[in-house]
């Protein structure tokens, strides 16, 4: 699966990139249908300590899956991001197994 990151406004360093490129591979083990996946970090100018956004958007077959989470940090977000992904993805699976 191809992972494209996007940093807006700002500049990414290598370790959370390849921090994001784990953790992003990882959902292939739920499913393998996955064709790529976008994931999108900005950083919202705000008073709030959490102002570190995470889209993360998988392209599979017949439609795309969405997530994104406000945190702290961007490992954080990611994180949480992931989570529901993984959700979306098992239900995807299970949905396309059912037809």
């Amino acid at each position: 699966m191809k992972v494209q990151i996007q940093s807006v406004h700002f500049d990414a360093d290598k370790k959370l990139l390849e921090f994001i490129k784990e953790r992003v591979d990882k959902l292939n083990q739920y499913y393998d249908g996955i064709l790529r996946s976008d994931v999108v970090l900005k950083l919202e100018k705000s008073e709030d300590a959490s102002n570190k956004i995470a889209e993360i958007r998988l392209h599979i077959p017949g439609n795309d899956l969405f997530a994104k989470k406000q945190c702290k940090s961007f490992e954080e977000a990611v994180d949480m991001s992931l989570g529901a992904l993984k959700t979306q993805v098992k239900k995807h699976k299970e949905k396309v197994k059912g037809l």
